[in-house]
């Protein structure tokens, strides 16, 4: 077979930093995907292998171009999607997927769809009045639903968003914990309290709820109300019973939009107890205005670590 050789030179280092990854992390994971060899020389990137397999990591490397040369971070779904869109013939698809920002951070930060099924998410919340996300950890289920939610909050599309979630597995015991409620539940809520703060000033959050425009509960508290002109979030639906679920979204009232999002394999419920979000898949998968999403391991865009340890675990279970 023929050697080949390529080299790419970076206009900057950071750029050539941003394309590496942490402790090169990217370049090794472009090497699994393609058997190149690829070496960088402070802002020389040398690659070298068989042909075919050359061609490939410079396909790849060019294919994430426009994140690069901005210098912007590079992670492992940004590899496996620029690899899915060469191989399906999405090349186009993905650089609208790169170009499509969904909002900046308060640190103009810019969040985006990663993979073209996160990107499918955000369309399915965006024309739904009540959208399913299932998925494991780390693959922006609840972070990307809140970043809509914020947005619907401050262009007034929404009067009000509301994030609940079980409150202590899915008995929500609340009674043997220290403190009034708000510091009982507190630290249930914690992840949904962490995706506001990236949009909204922390100094800013306490007055909007206490004028009713945020608000953070357990899932008990929507017992008996009718949620209208709200964005509804819904996390951590697997620890709900098939009547918790059923409650919450028959609480749907008009002008909303509610998320419901999950992770199947990590239920908490006593083992005879089946999981509200399982059951909605059977129940609901086909009625009209319902989304439902599925996110992989390969959608994980938390540390590379956390992607491997839930494709452990996935196999494990197989």
């Amino acid at each position: 077979m023929t050697e080949a050789s390529q080299t790419i030179l970076f206009q900057s280092l950071d750029s050539a930093i941003a394309l590496a990854g942490n402790r090169e992390e990217n370049l090794k994971s472009i090497s699994r995907h393609t058997g190149a060899t690829l070496v960088l020389r402070g802002q020389e990137l040398i690659i070298y292998g068989q042909e075919k397999a050359v061609e490939r990591a410079m396909q790849i490397v060019r294919s994430l171009k426009p994140y690069w040369e901005d210098a912007k971070i590079i992670s492992e779904p940004d590899i496996l999607t620029a690899i899915h869109a060469l191989d399906t013939g999405k090349s186009e698809e993905y650089k609208d997927l790169q170009q499509n920002i969904l909002a900046r951070t308060r640190r103009g930060e810019v969040i985006r769809a990663k993979t073209f099924r996160q990107r499918q998410y955000i369309k399915a919340i965006q024309t739904h009045d009540i959208t399913f996300c299932i998925g494991p950890a780390g693959t922006g289920k609840t972070f990307l639903a809140a970043v809509l939610a914020v947005q619907a909050l401050l262009s007034d599309q929404v009067e009000r968003l509301i994030l609940t979630r079980p409150a202590v597995e899915a008995g929500e015991k609340l009674g043997f914990l220290p403190g009034d409620l708000q510091q009982k539940v507190n630290p249930f809520l914690r992840p949904l309290y962490d995706a506001l703060y990236e949009f909204i000033d922390a100094a800013k959050i306490p007055d909007l709820m206490e004028r009713g425009k945020i608000e953070v509960a357990p899932l008990a508290y929507m017992r008996g109300r009718t949620l209208s002109n709200s964005f509804i979030i819904v996390d951590e639906a697997q620890n709900t019973t098939p009547a918790q679920l059923k409650m919450v979204l028959t609480r749907l009232g008009n002008g909303s939009k509610m998320v419901v999002t999950g992770d199947v394999t990590q239920t908490d419920l006593p083992h005879q107890q089946e999981s509200g979000l399982v059951v909605a898949q059977r129940i609901l998968k086909s009625v009209e205005g319902l989304s439902f999403c599925y996110l992989t391991q390969a959608d994980v865009v938390r540390h590379p670590l956390v992607q491997r340890i839930v494709a452990a675990y996935e196999q494990a279970e197989r």
